[in-house]
């Protein structure tokens, strides 16, 4: 391939991601671009080898995704606020059309969560199991600790209760 055909390639990997970046799939892209679907689906391939093995763009990845997650709980919180006032006012077209958008925000959230697969799901899944054991290990300190004195073992227990959502047996 000569550099002009690879400088060629990359420009056209670009719109291909700039339209995938704007929430456009493959077949629209394809149609947009005026290119077969497979090359859509080929530098989309190539793009994600390239990201995922460069440090510094998953680190901005974090932080947009971060942001964005950010700005959809600020969403979600003034929408909550808006069922409130409705609910207050007996206001229940606004009630159930705000409810709906709760529902719509939270799905696009989690949609985009999904989508940030690219994210290393392998270092948040070893983040999350090594929290849980550590959650393990503390768990099993308080119980220890609280062992000799029943009402520190019972207030323990139901403040463990609270947190994994779950009733902790008192030993």
């Amino acid at each position: 391939m000569s550099e002009i055909e690879l400088t060629s390639s990359f420009d056209q990997m670009n719109l291909v991601v700039e339209e995938l970046l704007k929430g456009k799939n493959p077949t629209d892209i394809s149609k947009f671009l005026g290119i077969k679907r497979s090359q859509v689906l080929e530098h989309i391939d190539t793009w994600r080898e390239l990201v995922s093995g460069d440090s510094r763009i998953r680190e901005r990845a974090k932080e947009a995704l971060a942001g964005a997650d950010q700005h959809y709980s600020m969403i979600i919180q003034r929408a909550w606020e808006t069922v409130d006032q409705a609910d207050a006012n007996q206001q229940y077209n606004t009630k159930a059309s705000a409810l709906k958008m709760i529902a719509d925000v939270e799905q696009k959230r989690i949609d985009m969560l999904q989508k940030a697969g690219l994210l290393e799901n392998n270092e948040m899944s070893a983040q999350l199991l090594e929290t849980e054991r550590k959650q393990e290990i503390l768990m099993n300190i308080l119980k220890e600790v609280t062992s000799d004195c029943n009402h520190c073992k019972i207030e323990v227990a139901k403040r463990l209760s609270e947190v994994t959502g779950k009733v902790e047996p008192i030993d």
